[in-house]
């Protein structure tokens, strides 16, 4: 599912860190008061009355600074800007509206993005402080006075930001799949961006690098309808030596959020590496589904890292983490197995977007359970009393069980692999969550 992208941004040491880390529930951004602490951009999912969003930290804005650092920064924040669908102006009212809070205002106003104004720092429940309202004078009409620290006025400000999120009804979603091409530099992706489309729409090039932007191309053919989504490729942090190759990186970031399938391109003459594991792991925690796309097959045996049998091997081992992935090997430049390709997303969106009737999931769990009981603890052994499906993309479980401490990460897996034995679900993770069952209490 498509998810909104709401950025944090304002200037240094308003309180944008800490109220990323309060909605998401967990001190992923640093919290600092010496300002610029936050550098690049933090991505983590958040909800709000059950709807999910990409939240973006954002590093704090300075608009007239020339220091380098601080430029980078701003660069950061204004391509955050570019991908939100809504804004939240972070202000502080312990220090009141700033020259610096209306320098940004007028870059927010120029965005044409959506703003919700934040107040910060209005610790005292009740009245609002009498400055609060200056900052009004921003021009904006939807402004919130809130307590990062105390969690006050959060939900207001919340209520009006998610209704600038885009509504996606189920039939709008069926409308094209999002295929996100990922991976790392040189290894093919522009390439096979211009072998689907039939056209040369991408630059290519063999010099890394040469993409620096997540560009959304829409594509019609037999099998269906798609936007293809051509992103930087994402290097080792020690390897990025400028600001814009980061960027490129934070955007293929946002790519993959936004993707319902991701293609993970991998040179074939060169073998998997620690690198692509990372990346596939983005594509993965987001719960994406996934194809491996072993490129340049077309060249010699000698030229390749390893005969195909031994390359798949070697990629599903190192890929240990997520064994559902689809495997392919294919030609950018010849157009080998493209049509398979086509098959293979379908296959895979088909997958993320799967029921499974309560019945039939309730009726194989009781049968895997027969077939083999939980290993006991302290003489206590598990129990599933009751699982339905909650969610798709990924599809996602609920588990009711006696305790949830009894639940082994084997035992797990041994359920996931009889959930894809008898329903499939290829090129998707599935997501267990389990709840305990209290017992009534009786008078």
């Amino acid at each position: 599912m498509q998810r909104g992208v709401v950025a944090v941004v304002g200037r240094p040491n308003v309180g944008k860190s800490s109220f990323f880390n309060y909605l998401v529930g967990e001190k992923i951004s640093i919290v600092d008061d010496v300002p610029g602490v936050t550098r690049d951009r933090i991505y983590s999912r958040a909800e709000w009355l059950d709807r999910e969003f990409l939240l973006v930290d954002t590093g704090g804005l300075e608009p007239e600074s020339e220091d380098n650092m601080l430029k980078e920064i701003r660069a950061q924040a204004e391509l955050a800007i570019e991908m939100a669908d809504c804004i939240i102006l972070m202000v502080d009212q312990k220090v009141g509206l700033q020259p610096g809070d209306e320098d940004i205002a007028q870059i927010l106003r120029k965005s044409g993005k959506p703003v919700v104004v934040a107040v910060n720092k209005c610790d005292v429940p009740g009245d609002l402080p009498l400055n609060f309202y200056d900052f009004y004078q921003l021009g904006f009409d939807h402004v919130h006075g809130i307590s990062a620290a105390h969690a006050l006025g959060i939900g207001d400000l919340l209520d009006d930001v998610v209704a600038y999120l885009p509504e996606i009804s189920d039939e709008e979603e069926e409308e094209a799949i999002r295929v996100a091409i990922i991976g790392k530099p040189n290894v093919g992706k522009s390439s096979l961006v211009n072998k689907l489309l039939g056209e040369e729409r991408a630059i290519v090039s063999d010099m890394p690098g040469t993409t620096r932007d997540a560009t959304d191309t829409p594509l019609k053919n037999a099998y269906g309808n798609y936007i293809l989504v051509d992103t930087a490729g994402m290097r080792r942090k020690s390897r990025i030596n400028d600001a814009l190759e980061r960027y490129s990186t934070m955007r293929a970031v946002g790519a993959i959020e936004k993707a319902n399938v991701c293609i993970l391109m991998i040179d074939g003459t060169e073998g998997i590496s620690e690198q692509d594991t990372k990346i596939a792991g983005l594509a993965h925690n987001a719960g994406k589904g996934i194809i491996v796309c072993v490129n340049k097959w077309d060249l010699p045996q000698e030229d390749k890292a390893f005969p195909a049998e031994e390359m798949r091997n070697q990629i599903m081992e190192t890929l240990a983490f997520m064994p559902y992935a689809e495997i392919i090997f294919i030609s950018a430049k010849t157009g080998l197995k493209i049509n398979r390709l086509f098959e293979e997303i379908n296959l895979v969106y088909e997958s993320q977007r799967k029921r499974i009737p309560t019945g039939q999931l309730n009726d194989l769990i009781g049968e895997a359970q027969q077939m083999l009981q939980a290993p006991g603890y302290k003489g206590r052994r598990l129990r599933i009393q009751y699982a339905t499906q909650v969610a798709v993309e990924p599809p996602t479980f609920v588990f009711f069980v006696n305790s949830v401490d009894l639940m082994h990460f084997s035992y797990e897996r041994y359920l996931e692999n009889q959930i894809r034995r008898a329903f499939g679900f290829p090129g998707t993770s599935l997501r267990f969550i389990l709840r305990e069952r209290k017992k009534e209490k009786r008078n």
